[in-house]
């Protein structure tokens, strides 16, 4: 890894620069944008019963929202105070009183006329409930009755009819390791996490092409890089701290670029709050945006590439860092053959972008000594992430934009824990410290002292269709254990994950709050557990951040649920039912003999055993990985790796179809208007010239419908790429396809084609006919969801 350590934060510019302002109005008057003061004093105003503890969370504790990594009110990058409304909408999860017995104990119909948003206000879980089948009611059980339940059909069942799942709302690094460590002592390696529906593409991407599955760089390197580009990223909607990131990037002349086929206002201008000028007059911060097809990314870096080949034709040098690629570089020769092979008009249409457009941007690459590449789940969601992904890490190898200070690559977490979920081995794909093969095996169960099993386990999605399979299937899920997660409002197609919930036969739920899917049937029962947020946990814990510091957050006085239990520890008294006879292979004394351990666990993570106070952070890795152009693979050097484009086929009045974000942290919804552009949660974007040859008026009910399933919206007309369409998630989820994943990182594909008809003109089409060869007419575009592979 790298030898350079992180120097720490560094101060803005004292003096404004009013070149980079977006207006001279005041605040933005008249703009559509957020009211920052108003959340801070929507948040004081929930969270009044207990302001005196909500602000040691803010002041003490690491942040439990996005993956920026801010301890307290500081950060490694910025000096200064950093707060953003993400953090200030999760405040109120850590700092809300119990629910109240009489709503609690209510008909379980009454309860799910509620949504998420409304469950999740009615307060925190305050001890064990069970809900057998057929009673209408939760009723209260002790922790014993709980654990002893749950250790019993563990006992009755395969370790393969078991899976655990953790999701990343406060997680720490400990509680990851112990449930990594304990469902292997089980005998099941069917364990998974909140990333194998963000960023798994990812890490497989990084790990075929530069041998790491982290970000290569830090957040410094954005600031006076020479280009800062986001491709299907848009950090100052889901990580809004990174805006004063962007700011200090531009002060220090870096070109900022985005590569997603809507026009995102929040990336074209945003008002800081903590930096005055800003505040007042605004910050451009995008210098252009390249406006590809969904779908249309590798088409277009592909272009790119050509165009550098062709460069290089001309004149040796102008667009290849050729010492970086002849010392440190497998596959040049290959590369440069399959990117040849493609034709302008192909990479054209695909792209959704021109030849000049494509130019434009190499051109710009090319010019550059630096650059920092960032990307989010536009790229990692669909049927070919991994191959997404990987032709964003191409470019940056051609160019040598790895392993040296303003370069990187960075896949940026919008959770703030889980990019510490796979390297402490919760995932069904990985062990801590490595990867799930027989030298990691053998390593750690020297360490562990028990026996790690060899098969191959089920990513969730596997597993929860796992739970149709016959009753006497040895893979069938019979008993699910899931630490927080709603897979009703994450996965695609939710009704069928609704079936695949409900044929589990013993569901147990460890939350801090309800949700909708905690009130899903299941075949025998349903136990829910209430746990610790991260600021309440003895001995507190740690996580890490997109950057890979590890930070650790202090436990903070302030009121408690009396029965909640820190989450790694419900873990351990589990596993020790299940085996009594070994239960001394399992046990920690503390959160400290965790960190230790997990010292030993994952050598990257040396150093985590001395995190002990709030601000204690320390960076695995170094400030880049690959430093000096050394990479962690067998031979010391970055792959370049050969895609296939994905294949685009889509007929008159068909659109691909793709998510977005709104005024929400991932699933959890906090208002029904996105501040940044207006839209509603039913608002279908789309370009106005599409929408007028379909005869759709600005604001029209409209149906977009495929044979996945049917979304009624209104239509809002936006800067959105001809022949897409966005809709937000998770309430678009019912129009993609349920069990298709993506083949290397198994993720869900959020990524379709639909039809889209004015709500009146489908209501009136009364024959069946006609909506089915409609619906024919996407049959043919099934080569969409389908396509995307390596081609080496």
């Amino acid at each position: 890894m790298g030898k350079t350590k992180h120097t720490g934060p560094i101060s803005l510019p004292k003096l404004p620069d009013p070149s980079l302002w977006v207006s001279w109005k005041p605040f933005g008057f008249g703009e559509q944008k957020p009211h920052h003061n108003w959340a801070v004093l929507k948040t004081l105003w929930e969270n009044r019963d207990n302001l005196r503890y909500a602000w040691r969370i803010l002041t003490q504790g690491v942040c439990d929202g996005c993956a920026l990594g801010v301890s307290g009110l500081r950060d490694q990058t910025l000096k200064g105070p950093h707060l953003c409304t993400t953090r200030l909408n999760v405040l109120r999860l850590n700092t809300q009183p119990p629910i109240p017995d009489d709503v609690l104990f209510q008909d379980i119909d009454e309860l799910r006329r509620l949504d998420s948003t409304a469950l999740r206000k009615l307060g925190r879980l305050p001890y064990p409930l069970i809900r057998e089948k057929g009673e209408r009611r939760f009723r209260r059980i002790t922790w014993d009755e709980a654990l002893d339940r749950i250790a019993e059909k563990f006992r009755q069942i395969d370790p393969r009819q078991a899976a655990f799942y953790l999701t990343a709302r406060g997680i720490t690094n400990e509680t990851y390791y112990v449930a990594a460590k304990v469902a292997r002592f089980l005998g099941t390696n069917n364990i998974d996490n909140a990333s194998r529906i963000c960023h798994s593409p990812s890490k497989t991407a990084l790990k075929r092409t530069l041998g790491i599955g982290a970000s290569s760089c830090s957040y410094k390197d954005w600031i006076g890089t020479d280009v800062l580009v986001f491709w299907g990223s848009v950090p100052a909607a889901n990580q809004p701290v990174s805006t004063k990131y962007m700011y200090a990037a531009k002060r220090q002349g870096t070109k900022i670029l985005v590569v997603n086929p809507y026009r995102e206002p929040s990336m074209e201008r945003y008002w800081i709050p903590s930096i005055p000028d800003s505040a007042l007059f605004g910050t451009k911060l995008a210098d252009d945006f390249y406006q590809v097809n969904i779908g249309g990314d590798i088409a277009f870096m592909t272009g790119v590439m050509k165009h550098w080949f062709e460069m290089e034709e001309r004149q040796p040098g102008s667009a290849i860092d050729h010492d970086f690629v002849r010392n440190h570089v497998n596959g040049y020769e290959e590369l440069k053959a399959h990117v040849q092979r493609y034709d302008w008009e192909t990479l054209e249409k695909e792209a959704g972008l021109s030849r000049e457009r494509m130019r434009e941007f190499a051109e710009i690459l090319a010019k550059a000594r630096t650059g920092v590449f960032v990307w989010s789940m536009g790229l990692t969601q669909h049927r070919f992430g991994t191959d997404n992904v990987t032709q964003v890490v191409n470019l940056a190898i051609l160019r040598g934009f790895i392993g040296r200070e303003k370069c990187g690559v960075m896949p940026i977490r919008g959770h703030s824990g889980v990019q510490g979920s796979g390297e402490m081995g919760a995932d069904c794909f990985s062990l801590p410290g490595g990867e799930f093969d027989d030298e990691n095996i053998a390593r750690l169960e020297r360490l562990w002292g028990f026996p790690i099993p060899r098969w191959q386990g089920d990513t969730v999605g596997v597993s929860l269709e796992n739970a149709l399979l016959p009753d006497d299937h040895p893979r069938k899920l019979r008993l699910f254990y899931t630490s927080g997660g709603n897979f009703l409002e994450t996965m695609p197609d939710p009704a069928f994950v609704r079936q695949c919930l409900e044929s589990v036969e013993l569901r147990v739920h460890a939350d801090i709050i309800l949700n909708t899917s905690t009130l899903v049937d299941a075949r025998e029962a349903v136990i829910v557990l209430p746990v610790m947020t991260r600021y309440e946990m003895p001995g507190g814990g740690t996580s890490t951040s997109t950057e890979r510091m590890v930070y650790f957050s202090p436990e903070i006085p302030g009121p408690r649920i009396p029965e909640a239990r820190a989450e790694w520890q419900i873990y351990i008294d589990l596993a020790a039912r299940v085996k009594p006879e070994q239960a001394h292979l399992i046990q920690f004394r503390d959160a400290q003999a965790i960190r230790e351990e997990i010292a030993k666990a994952n050598p990257n993570y040396d150093g985590i055993q001395h995190l002990k106070k709030a601000g204690d952070v320390f960076q695995w890795g170094g400030m880049w990985l690959c430093e000096g152009g050394v990479c962690p693979t067998k031979d010391g050097r970055a792959n370049l790796v050969p895609v296939e484009l994905p294949q685009f086929r889509k007929g008159e009045g068909t659109f691909f179809v793709t998510t977005r974000r709104g005024k929400q942290f991932n699933s959890m919804v906090y208002g029904d208007v996105d501040p940044l552009t207006g839209a509603e949660r039913d608002d279908v974007l789309i370009h106005e010239e599409d929408a007028r040859a379909l005869g759709i008026a600005d604001g029209d009910a409209i149906v977009v419908y495929n044979r996945h399933g049917m979304f009624h919206g209104r239509a809002r007309y936006a800067p959105i790429q001809r022949g897409n369409l966005a809709v937000h998630w998770p309430e678009g989820n019912v129009l993609f396809p349920r069990g298709k994943y993506e083949p290397h990182a198994q993720i869900p594909m959020y990524n379709t084609v639909a039809i889209v008809e004015k709500a009146e003109l489908f209501y009136a089409q009364k024959d069946i006919q006609y909506r089915e060869a409609r619906l024919a007419e996407l049959d043919e575009l099934e080569g969409f969801e389908e396509s995307g592979s390596c081609a080496g």
